[in-house]
Protein backbone atom coordinates (compact mmCIF):
# COMPACT_ATOMS: atom_id res chain seq x y z
CA UNK A 1 0.00 0.00 0.00
CA UNK A 2 1.35 3.37 -0.79
CA UNK A 3 2.57 5.90 1.67
CA UNK A 4 1.12 9.50 1.86
CA UNK A 5 3.57 12.00 3.43
CA UNK A 6 2.03 13.96 5.70
CA UNK A 7 4.09 17.35 5.09
CA UNK A 8 4.10 17.84 9.42
CA UNK A 9 8.30 17.90 9.81
CA UNK A 10 9.50 14.62 11.54
CA UNK A 11 5.96 13.15 11.77
CA UNK A 12 6.55 10.45 9.00
CA UNK A 13 9.83 9.86 10.51
CA UNK A 14 7.36 7.81 13.18
CA UNK A 15 4.95 5.99 11.03
CA UNK A 16 6.79 4.69 8.48
CA UNK A 17 6.98 7.18 5.87
CA UNK A 18 3.45 8.50 6.08
CA UNK A 19 -0.24 7.21 5.67
CA UNK A 20 -2.05 4.99 4.29
CA UNK A 21 -3.71 5.69 1.38
CA UNK A 22 -7.28 6.45 1.38
CA UNK A 23 -7.62 6.11 5.06
CA UNK A 24 -8.70 8.29 8.18
CA UNK A 25 -6.17 9.62 10.80
CA UNK A 26 -8.37 11.34 13.78
CA UNK A 27 -5.93 13.93 15.57
CA UNK A 28 -7.26 14.07 19.22
CA UNK A 29 -6.51 16.77 21.84
CA UNK A 30 -7.94 19.49 24.02
CA UNK A 31 -8.29 23.35 23.04
CA UNK A 32 -4.39 24.93 22.21
CA UNK A 33 -2.86 21.52 21.11
CA UNK A 34 -2.99 22.93 17.49
CA UNK A 35 -5.33 20.70 15.85
CA UNK A 36 -6.00 22.54 13.04
CA UNK A 37 -2.77 23.45 12.58
CA UNK A 38 -2.15 19.68 11.73
CA UNK A 39 -4.70 19.54 9.37
CA UNK A 40 -3.94 22.50 7.66
CA UNK A 41 -0.12 21.81 6.93
CA UNK A 42 -1.71 18.47 5.80
CA UNK A 43 -3.17 20.00 3.13
CA UNK A 44 -0.39 22.11 2.21
CA UNK A 45 1.81 19.98 1.60
CA UNK A 46 -0.85 17.92 -0.50
CA UNK A 47 -1.55 21.47 -2.53
CA UNK A 48 1.90 22.38 -2.89
CA UNK A 49 2.62 18.91 -4.54
CA UNK A 50 -0.14 19.33 -7.12
CA UNK A 51 -3.08 17.87 -5.22
CA UNK A 52 -6.45 19.18 -4.01
CA UNK A 53 -7.64 20.00 -0.34
CA UNK A 54 -11.20 19.66 0.96
CA UNK A 55 -11.55 21.49 4.08
CA UNK A 56 -15.07 20.53 5.57
CA UNK A 57 -15.34 22.78 8.43
CA UNK A 58 -18.14 22.29 10.91
CA UNK A 59 -17.28 25.41 13.28
CA UNK A 60 -15.12 28.38 11.71
CA UNK A 61 -16.18 29.92 8.74
CA UNK A 62 -13.53 29.67 6.00
CA UNK A 63 -11.96 33.14 6.09
CA UNK A 64 -11.44 32.50 10.12
CA UNK A 65 -9.75 29.25 9.02
CA UNK A 66 -7.33 31.52 6.61
CA UNK A 67 -6.69 34.23 8.85
CA UNK A 68 -5.37 31.93 11.25
CA UNK A 69 -3.44 29.80 9.00
CA UNK A 70 -1.77 33.27 8.18
CA UNK A 71 -0.91 33.82 11.52
CA UNK A 72 1.19 30.89 11.42
CA UNK A 73 2.89 32.11 7.89
CA UNK A 74 0.65 29.79 5.93
CA UNK A 75 -1.18 31.25 2.79
CA UNK A 76 -4.01 29.67 2.28
CA UNK A 77 -5.95 32.71 0.55
CA UNK A 78 -3.76 32.06 -2.53
CA UNK A 79 -4.98 28.54 -3.06
CA UNK A 80 -8.53 29.37 -2.35
CA UNK A 81 -11.29 28.00 -5.03
CA UNK A 82 -8.49 26.88 -6.70
CA UNK A 83 -6.66 23.53 -5.31
CA UNK A 84 -8.52 24.17 -1.83
CA UNK A 85 -11.78 23.92 -1.57
CA UNK A 86 -14.09 24.18 1.92
CA UNK A 87 -17.33 22.59 2.87
CA UNK A 88 -19.30 25.24 5.75
CA UNK A 89 -21.80 23.04 7.80
CA UNK A 90 -22.18 24.65 11.12
CA UNK A 91 -25.67 24.82 12.32
CA UNK A 92 -26.94 22.06 9.59
CA UNK A 93 -28.40 18.72 9.66
CA UNK A 94 -25.47 16.25 10.07
CA UNK A 95 -27.31 13.26 9.21
CA UNK A 96 -28.39 14.54 6.40
CA UNK A 97 -25.03 15.83 5.18
CA UNK A 98 -23.90 12.57 5.97
CA UNK A 99 -26.43 10.22 3.87
CA UNK A 100 -27.19 12.49 1.22
CA UNK A 101 -25.02 16.26 0.28
CA UNK A 102 -21.53 14.26 0.94
CA UNK A 103 -21.99 11.39 -1.40
CA UNK A 104 -23.59 13.27 -3.97
CA UNK A 105 -20.04 15.57 -3.85
CA UNK A 106 -18.06 12.65 -3.71
CA UNK A 107 -19.64 11.29 -6.73
CA UNK A 108 -19.28 14.51 -8.53
CA UNK A 109 -15.67 14.35 -8.00
CA UNK A 110 -15.36 11.04 -9.00
CA UNK A 111 -14.63 12.03 -13.20
CA UNK A 112 -11.55 13.69 -12.00
CA UNK A 113 -8.20 12.28 -11.80
CA UNK A 114 -6.86 14.46 -9.26
CA UNK A 115 -5.51 13.26 -5.88
CA UNK A 116 -7.09 15.10 -2.90
CA UNK A 117 -6.80 15.26 0.95
CA UNK A 118 -9.71 15.79 3.33
CA UNK A 119 -9.99 17.81 6.42
CA UNK A 120 -12.71 17.35 8.83
CA UNK A 121 -12.43 20.02 11.87
CA UNK A 122 -13.36 19.09 13.92
CA UNK A 123 -15.81 16.26 13.70
CA UNK A 124 -17.07 17.02 17.57
CA UNK A 125 -20.45 18.21 16.48
CA UNK A 126 -21.29 14.88 14.56
CA UNK A 127 -20.72 13.38 18.29
CA UNK A 128 -23.20 16.34 19.90
CA UNK A 129 -25.83 16.07 17.14
CA UNK A 130 -27.28 12.95 18.77
CA UNK A 131 -26.79 11.09 22.34
CA UNK A 132 -27.59 7.47 20.67
CA UNK A 133 -24.17 6.07 20.56
CA UNK A 134 -25.21 3.66 17.97
CA UNK A 135 -26.32 6.66 15.73
CA UNK A 136 -22.97 8.32 16.46
CA UNK A 137 -21.75 5.22 15.28
CA UNK A 138 -23.38 4.81 12.09
CA UNK A 139 -22.82 8.74 11.57
CA UNK A 140 -18.86 8.60 11.72
CA UNK A 141 -18.66 5.43 10.41
CA UNK A 142 -20.47 6.69 6.86
CA UNK A 143 -18.85 10.22 7.22
CA UNK A 144 -15.16 8.64 7.21
CA UNK A 145 -16.43 5.74 4.56
CA UNK A 146 -17.45 8.15 2.41
CA UNK A 147 -14.90 10.79 2.26
CA UNK A 148 -11.91 8.21 2.11
CA UNK A 149 -13.28 7.58 -1.43
CA UNK A 150 -12.38 11.12 -2.23
CA UNK A 151 -8.06 10.47 -0.73
CA UNK A 152 -6.19 10.56 2.59
CA UNK A 153 -8.53 12.09 5.63
CA UNK A 154 -7.60 13.90 8.95
CA UNK A 155 -10.17 14.49 11.45
CA UNK A 156 -9.69 16.84 14.48
CA UNK A 157 -11.98 15.47 17.90
CA UNK A 158 -12.41 18.21 21.12
CA UNK A 159 -11.00 16.33 23.83
CA UNK A 160 -12.64 16.60 27.45
CA UNK A 161 -10.64 14.49 29.56
CA UNK A 162 -11.25 13.97 33.54
CA UNK A 163 -8.65 13.80 36.10
CA UNK A 164 -7.07 10.57 35.75
CA UNK A 165 -8.37 9.68 32.58
CA UNK A 166 -5.27 8.27 29.70
CA UNK A 167 -7.87 9.85 26.72
CA UNK A 168 -11.34 11.46 26.96
CA UNK A 169 -14.22 8.62 27.13
CA UNK A 170 -15.86 11.07 24.71
CA UNK A 171 -13.65 10.70 21.83
CA UNK A 172 -13.07 6.73 22.10
CA UNK A 173 -15.55 6.31 19.25
CA UNK A 174 -13.66 8.58 16.54
CA UNK A 175 -10.97 6.91 17.59
CA UNK A 176 -12.43 3.29 17.43
CA UNK A 177 -13.38 3.57 13.96
CA UNK A 178 -10.28 5.85 11.85
CA UNK A 179 -7.49 3.47 10.85
CA UNK A 180 -5.42 5.93 12.59
CA UNK A 181 -5.09 8.08 16.02
CA UNK A 182 -2.75 10.56 17.51
CA UNK A 183 -3.06 12.52 20.90
CA UNK A 184 -1.98 15.79 21.01
CA UNK A 185 -1.19 17.03 24.77
CA UNK A 186 -0.81 20.73 26.35
CA UNK A 187 0.99 21.84 29.46
CA UNK A 188 0.99 25.61 29.64
CA UNK A 189 4.26 26.00 31.23
CA UNK A 190 6.22 27.92 28.57
CA UNK A 191 9.13 26.67 26.51
CA UNK A 192 9.41 25.60 23.14
CA UNK A 193 8.18 21.89 23.80
CA UNK A 194 5.59 22.34 26.19
CA UNK A 195 3.20 20.33 23.98
CA UNK A 196 3.84 16.06 22.92
CA UNK A 197 2.35 14.04 20.35
CA UNK A 198 1.76 10.09 20.70
CA UNK A 199 0.46 7.38 18.08
CA UNK A 200 -2.35 5.83 19.57
CA UNK A 201 -2.84 3.97 16.52
CA UNK A 202 -1.99 3.59 13.21
CA UNK A 203 -3.67 0.44 11.07
CA UNK A 204 -0.66 -1.64 8.98
CA UNK A 205 2.18 0.61 10.46
CA UNK A 206 5.15 -0.04 12.60
CA UNK A 207 5.14 2.95 14.58
CA UNK A 208 7.01 4.66 17.35
CA UNK A 209 5.64 4.04 20.44
CA UNK A 210 7.44 7.12 22.62
CA UNK A 211 5.94 10.72 23.97
CA UNK A 212 7.35 13.28 21.22
CA UNK A 213 7.48 16.82 22.08
CA UNK A 214 6.36 19.10 18.60
CA UNK A 215 6.51 22.98 18.89
CA UNK A 216 5.21 25.52 16.42
CA UNK A 217 7.00 27.56 13.88
CA UNK A 218 5.90 30.90 12.19
CA UNK A 219 6.55 29.52 8.69
CA UNK A 220 6.84 25.87 8.74
CA UNK A 221 4.36 25.10 11.23
CA UNK A 222 4.39 21.99 13.31
CA UNK A 223 8.12 20.34 13.74
CA UNK A 224 7.52 16.72 15.93
CA UNK A 225 11.44 15.65 17.64
CA UNK A 226 11.97 11.78 17.69
CA UNK A 227 13.71 12.32 20.89
CA UNK A 228 12.09 14.04 24.40
CA UNK A 229 15.84 15.07 25.66
CA UNK A 230 16.20 18.73 26.66
CA UNK A 231 17.53 21.44 24.21
CA UNK A 232 20.17 23.94 25.95
CA UNK A 233 18.32 27.13 26.73
CA UNK A 234 20.45 30.18 25.43
CA UNK A 235 18.83 33.50 26.37
CA UNK A 236 20.32 36.73 23.88
CA UNK A 237 21.69 34.46 21.48
CA UNK A 238 21.16 35.11 17.53
CA UNK A 239 20.88 32.17 14.80
CA UNK A 240 21.29 34.23 11.35
CA UNK A 241 24.57 32.33 10.64
CA UNK A 242 22.61 28.69 11.12
CA UNK A 243 19.61 30.02 9.28
CA UNK A 244 21.79 31.49 6.76
CA UNK A 245 23.79 28.27 6.14
CA UNK A 246 20.47 26.90 6.08
CA UNK A 247 19.26 28.78 3.20
CA UNK A 248 21.74 28.27 1.25
CA UNK A 249 22.46 24.62 1.60
CA UNK A 250 18.92 24.62 0.42
CA UNK A 251 20.00 26.71 -2.29
CA UNK A 252 22.46 24.39 -3.53
CA UNK A 253 20.54 21.31 -2.80
CA UNK A 254 17.98 22.62 -5.24
CA UNK A 255 15.46 22.35 -2.84
CA UNK A 256 11.50 23.07 -3.40
CA UNK A 257 10.72 26.63 -3.62
CA UNK A 258 8.32 26.42 -0.50
CA UNK A 259 11.03 25.10 1.43
CA UNK A 260 13.02 27.98 0.56
CA UNK A 261 10.09 31.13 1.22
CA UNK A 262 9.67 28.64 4.91
CA UNK A 263 13.44 28.81 5.73
CA UNK A 264 13.27 32.62 5.01
CA UNK A 265 10.11 33.24 7.47
CA UNK A 266 11.24 30.81 9.71
CA UNK A 267 14.59 32.95 10.16
CA UNK A 268 12.24 36.23 10.56
CA UNK A 269 9.91 34.97 13.44
CA UNK A 270 12.32 32.55 15.36
CA UNK A 271 11.86 33.88 18.92
CA UNK A 272 12.55 31.30 21.15
CA UNK A 273 15.80 30.77 23.13
CA UNK A 274 16.63 27.72 21.46
CA UNK A 275 18.61 26.94 18.81
CA UNK A 276 16.95 26.03 15.70
CA UNK A 277 20.13 23.07 14.48
CA UNK A 278 17.91 20.82 15.40
CA UNK A 279 14.54 21.37 13.97
CA UNK A 280 16.11 22.43 10.71
CA UNK A 281 17.56 18.78 11.10
CA UNK A 282 13.95 17.41 10.91
CA UNK A 283 12.96 20.04 8.39
CA UNK A 284 15.23 19.14 6.18
CA UNK A 285 14.89 15.30 6.59
CA UNK A 286 11.29 15.54 5.40
CA UNK A 287 12.12 17.56 2.51
CA UNK A 288 15.47 15.08 1.98
CA UNK A 289 17.80 17.85 1.58
CA UNK A 290 20.94 17.19 2.67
Amino acid sequence: MGRIETGIFGLDQLIEGGLNEKSTTVIVGSSGTGKTTFGVQFLMHGIENGEQGLFVSLEETPEQIMKEAEAIGIDLRKHYEKDLFFIHLKGKNFKKMVEEQLPQLVKARSDYDIRTRVVIDPITPVLWATEDKLEQRELIGRLFYTLRELGVVISTVEEHTKPGEAVGEDVLLPIYLADGALHLEYYPIGGAFNRTLKVIKMRGTHHGEGVYPYMFVRGMGVIVRASGTDIAVEPGQEYNEIFDKAIQTAETGQAPKPLLSRLKKMKESWDYDYSPEEALHIVFDSYKVK
